[in-house]
């Protein structure tokens, strides 16, 4: 029977992921405290009283800053803090008090010099109503979607390939494990049950050049958008689900796709 493997949320776009146990889903919000922060590129503008949907190239992100799969990151919600480990240093801070916010931005200039230019980024807040993942720029619906991952699929990807592939390269939110490699595509449109909470897949995940990145050592070393295409004739891998109704869900859940299809939201 299809269950859920591994939860994962990522408060800081283009930071590690954090593991969780369990996670609460909102219909309303989608998956709280998941890509709520963003380092905005030096030359974006955004406005954190009346924030604007932005394309994720204006933001700080491993499609084109690699070194951030470096970084150990953890966020404490409860506290504002955050905790950063690299090679050339750590960093705690805290995310409520002006100065601290400075550091963290000093510290990514710091790491990404040759980069930026010795250019400094600025961190930015969204909210539970703004968040700063890749899809935001569709729609309202799509800035709240959560990730789902088939690891039968990462599997099928790595045993073409020839090579381990690590899920997290895909940096979902959600993994499903047991149900057949590449089905999770004819998800879209339908209905899926993750241990009692209701989400619809919309859209089927196109992979961006995030994928290239090792989450372990940031070195781009499998041309993941260009093997998919090869081997499977896509770029896609996993899907965006829509949250419906509220709740929590665990590792070791299980997964039910409706067989119909479910009418379009008014």
């Amino acid at each position: 029977m299809p269950r859920i493997a591994h939860l994962y949320r990522y408060p800081i776009k283009g930071l590690s992921a954090e593991m969780l146990d369990s996670m609460t889903l909102s219909a309303s919000e989608g998956l709280l405290v998941d890509r709520v922060y963003a380092l905005a590129r030096p030359e974006t503008v955004f406005d954190e009283a009346h924030p604007q949907r932005l394309p994720k190239t204006r933001f700080l992100m491993l499609a084109k800053n690699s070194e951030l799969a470096r970084v150990a990151s953890r966020y404490d919600a409860a506290t504002g803090l955050l905790t950063l480990d690299h090679p050339v240093g750590k960093l705690t801070a805290d995310l409520g008090n002006a100065r601290d916010r400075a550091a963290v931005e000093d510290y990514f200039a710091t790491l990404l010099a040759d980069t930026l230019h010795g250019d400094r980024p600025r961190l930015v807040a969204g909210s539970d109503s703004h968040r700063f993942t890749d899809a935001s720029i569709v729609s309202a619906d799509m800035m709240r979607a959560i990730s789902i991952i088939n690891l039968a699929s990462v599997r099928d990807i790595a045993d073409r390939l020839g090579t381990d592939v690590h899920h997290l390269r895909f940096r979902a939110n959600i993994y499903v494990d047991d149900v057949d490699a590449w089905s999770e595509l004819d998800w879209v449109g339908h209905e899926i049950d993750l241990g009692g909470v209701r989400v619809k897949a919309l859209v089927p995940t196109g992979r961006c050049a995030a994928t290239t990145v090792n989450p372990r050592t940031g070195e781009r070393d499998i041309r993941i958008p260009k093997e998919l295409q090869a081997h499977y004739g896509h770029i896609n891998c996993g899907v965006y689900a829509a949250v419906r109704s509220d709740g929590t869900i665990r590792i070791g859940d299980q997964v039910t796709v409706d067989d119909q299809a479910a009418p379009e939201q008014p």
